[in-house]
C-alpha cells in the first residue's frame, strides 16, 4: 500500500464508505459529513496547538488525547480525507480530475507571478 496513488486512495476510502454503511445507525448525508469534517478539522487543531506548544506545558500528562505525535497527527488527516470523499461522493465530484485540473490552474496562475 506504500506505493498507492492519489486515485488507488480515494478507491480504498469509498470502499471503506460503502462497509460504514453497513453499520452505521443511519445513512450519512452531506450535512453529516460535513459535520464530521469540522469535527476532524477540530480535532487536528488541537493536536498541531498542543504538538506547537500553544497550550501549558505537560498537558499531555493529563490525558492521552493531548499527545500530539505524529502518528495522531496522520490519523486526523486520514479522517479529513474520509470526510472530503463523503462530500465528493454525494455532490457526485470526481476528486482526482478535479485535483489535476486545480493543479493545472495554480500552475497557470503561479506563472503569471514569475514562479
Amino acid at each position: 500500500m506504500d506505493d498507492q496513488t492519489f486515485a488507488d486512495g480515494i478507491n480504498e476510502i469509498r470502499k471503506t464508505i460503502k462497509r460504514f454503511e453497513k453499520i452505521e445507525g443511519r445513512p450519512w448525508g452531506v450535512e453529516g459529513a460535513v459535520i464530521e469534517l469540522a469535527k476532524q478539522v477540530g480535532e487536528l487543531s488541537a493536536l498541531v496547538m498542543n504538538r506547537e506548544g500553544y497550550y501549558f506545558a505537560d498537558r499531555e500528562k493529563l490525558s492521552d488525547k493531548y499527545n500530539a505525535s505524529d502518528d495522531k497527527i496522520a490519523d486526523e488527516l486520514a479522517d479529513i480525507m474520509f470526510a472530503v470523499v463523503r462530500i465528493a461522493e454525494h455532490y457526485k465530484i470526481d476528486l482526482i480530475k478535479t485535483n489535476v485540473q486545480t493543479r493545472k490552474d495554480e500552475d497557470k496562475f503561479l506563472k503569471t507571478k514569475g514562479v
